[in-house]
């Protein structure tokens, strides 16, 4: 499962690293760290951080086995 985070997006409300502590974590007060290769075990967390995500920030690749991005349905790209 690949992740992307738009860092220009993020305006760290940190609801990600609530949700999926295990890869997304705040370093410092605004800056987000994450893990671009979760484990598909912590599917069902990173579903709930995409969509918890206020401004869509988070695009999950093969999160529910389609490709598609699971805030906003739309298919994922990895800019190829």
């Amino acid at each position: 499962m690949r992740l992307v985070v738009d860092l220009n997006k993020c305006q760290g409300y940190a609801q990600c690293a609530f949700l999926a502590p295990d890869v997304f974590a705040m370093h410092g007060e605004e800056a987000l760290i994450y893990n671009p290769r979760a484990q598909q075990e912590q599917r069902e967390r990173l579903a709930r951080a995409v969509a918890a995500c206020p401004v869509q920030a988070i695009t999950a690749d093969g999160l529910d086995g389609t490709g598609v991005d699971a805030a906003s349905g739309q298919e994922a790209s990895d800019g190829h």
